[in-house]
């Protein structure tokens, strides 16, 4: 079966280009190409797509605003960037809003095509100097403190869980532990760190969180990989 596309990009001659280079070639089949995320949400329902084709700066409905919705309603779906821009800022706010893959507009039409396939068949490619760009943003120094030294390794798998959003039951289930041994586990983590929240505790093992934030979302985009 083809692999289907859809296309967001504002730019008419590049919509038409890569309109025909998606329509030429064998494997693939375009469902449709628009100049911005408008009806974003009507438009995927509909039409089903395998991958979107993203493009970030667009009139009316961005891409990050539109790869947003995706992720929101159809999480399953693919939604690989294509843009002119490579500044951190955007790179964090694209990886952080979902997105399966990240390539520059700059990048060989073969390649493009290489790209989609690969994030179909659970890839997350990125464009060599996306990829540098996503190592620079880590510091030299891990970005998590010191303090995080004071809990056990069992007290870290807990405050982790916490971290992508498990609930205590939830933890309870992934460690094979009681709910009761969890609160244990979590009494411990704020006597060891002196505070009374989880919330707190995340903030005060991991200060930087626009660092946390991105560890959090390569996180699950390597397991959207499957690697």
């Amino acid at each position: 079966m083809p692999i289907n596309v859809i296309i967001y990009e504002d730019n008419h001659f590049l919509r038409e280009s890569l309109s025909s280079l998606i329509t030429n070639a064998d494997g693939f089949e375009l469902c449709g190409a628009y100049e911005n995320c408008n009806e974003v949400e009507a438009q995927v329902e509909v039409l089903k797509p395998d991958v979107v084709l993203m493009d970030i700066e667009m009139a009316g409905v961005n891409g990050i605003e539109g790869l947003k919705i995706i992720r929101k309603k159809f999480d399953k779906i693919n939604v690989l960037i294509l843009t002119v821009f490579e500044d951190n800022d955007r790179v964090f706010e694209a990886i952080c809003a979902g997105a399966t893959g990240y390539l520059l507009k700059k990048t060989p039409p073969k390649k493009i095509l290489e790209a989609i396939e690969d994030v179909y068949n659970g890839g997350a490619p990125m464009t060599s100097n996306i990829a540098r760009k996503v190592l620079e943003l880590f510091p030299k120094q891990p970005a998590r403190s010191e303090e995080i030294d004071k809990l056990t390794q069992r007290e870290q798998q807990v405050l982790q869980l916490l971290i992508n959003g498990y609930s205590y039951k939830m933890v309870a289930t992934e460690l094979k532990v009681t709910l009761e041994t969890v609160r244990t586990y979590i009494k411990r983590m704020y006597e060891k760190l002196h505070v009374h929240s989880v919330t707190e505790a995340i903030n005060k093992a991991f200060p930087d969180r626009r660092l946390l934030t991105l560890l959090i979302a390569i996180t699950g985009l390597l397991s959207m990989a499957r690697l």
